[in-house]
């Protein structure tokens, strides 16, 4: 089989790389074992323009967002099915110094910030003592019907090798490269967590944390917004919700644990009014890194070998929008963000 780019890995940023080939017509394979248990699958699937205890702006937000909107439009039309709705934050103070801190914020943040309205109808919801915020424009991903529903359209197609991608099988000259029987000029990671183990790129400054979330029936509880106080709410597929999430820099596995559940529970029963059962418990690794930039690009020694990943937690915003700078480099050579390009680790990556 002869193709263009050979892309290792079906996340939301495999996915993304290949649905902007797809749009040029490029000749491409997706070569993804369908694994259970990876961050893309696991994550609640907010674009949130707001973050951390300081309220600031989540980085390149202002382009990012409407960009990463738009894409998810276009496939819901391409794919026929619902991927993306607007679904805003409502963010709960826990005590009297985040509700001061969201107030200082405000004044200067008035495009994103506002006090949550209702207050009497959240209280037939949850309890709480000092108030609530609201971050809008917030846009909840479906990302598992997105998952699957471009999968589909890669094996209708004949762009999906489905299986476990071996690096000792991969060959590389100057020119191509030879997977098994396919060859391509060249071949781009969007492995995940994989990467850190990648030959290429395992000396980028991963810093990969473990996340776990738990899904639940709560049958009274309003699917308008988020909810988020010290855990975040979230209205999942099949009338359910993603409960969640931890960030574990230390940890032995990616298996869930008892004390996560626990310490949720107990969250939960503080703060929720409402019944609710939990039906699932999930965990995953997020592939991180120090920077909190993504790592986009060619490698400085190999130019036939490429990479799309580190997008830790703000995939869902940052996938659309640097699969598409990286196609148009790859294809009009025009330049990739410094703050993401892989370039800027050229002297690192030589010794790999």
């Amino acid at each position: 089989m002869q193709v263009q780019y050979i892309i290792v890995g079906q996340g939301i940023c495999g996915t993304f790389l290949s649905y902007y080939l797809s749009q040029k017509n490029i000749p491409f394979i997706v070569i993804d074992d369908a694994k259970k248990n990876t961050a893309s699958k696991a994550a609640s699937g907010v674009i949130n323009p707001i973050t951390g205890r300081r309220l600031v702006r989540t980085w390149m937000i202002e382009e990012v967002m409407p960009f990463a909107v738009d894409a998810y439009k276009k496939l819901e039309q391409e794919l026929n099915c619902n991927i993306i709705e607007q679904c805003n934050s409502i963010d709960f103070h826990t005590t009297p110094q985040m509700k001061l801190a969201f107030d200082e914020r405000l004044p200067q943040e008035q495009e994103y910030l506002s006090i949550a309205e209702n207050g009497d109808i959240l209280k037939q919801y949850f309890n709480y003592y000092f108030g609530a915020g609201e971050i809008n424009p917030c846009w909840l991903i479906d990302i598992n019907i997105l998952l699957q529903e471009w999968r589909k359209k890669l094996v209708v197609n004949n762009n999906l090798l489905e299986a476990n991608f071996n690096v000792d099988e991969l060959k590389i000259d100057n020119e191509k490269v030879v997977y098994q029987n396919i060859t391509a000029s060249k071949i781009i990671f969007c492995d995940g967590v994989d990467g850190t183990n990648n030959p290429w790129f395992k000396l980028l400054p991963y810093a990969p944390n473990k996340g776990e979330a738990l899904i639940a029936k709560i049958p009274d509880l309003p699917r308008t917004n988020i909810y988020k106080n010290s855990i975040s709410i979230v209205p999942w597929q099949d009338n359910l919700f993603w409960i969640g999430s931890s960030y574990e820099w230390s940890f032995s596995n990616n298996e869930p644990t008892e004390v996560f559940r626990k310490k949720t529970e107990t969250v939960l029963n503080n703060w929720l009014k409402l019944p609710y059962q939990i039906v699932e418990h999930f965990a995953a690794v997020r592939p991180a890194n120090i920077e909190r930039r993504p790592f986009v690009g060619l490698h400085p020694t190999y130019a036939q070998i490429g990479i799309l990943n580190g997008m830790g937690t703000k995939g869902c915003s940052l996938a659309p929008y640097f699969a598409n700078e990286l196609v148009e480099h790859l294809v009009n050579n025009k330049p990739i963000n410094p703050n993401a390009d892989v370039q800027r680790f050229s002297k690192i990556l030589m010794k790999s």
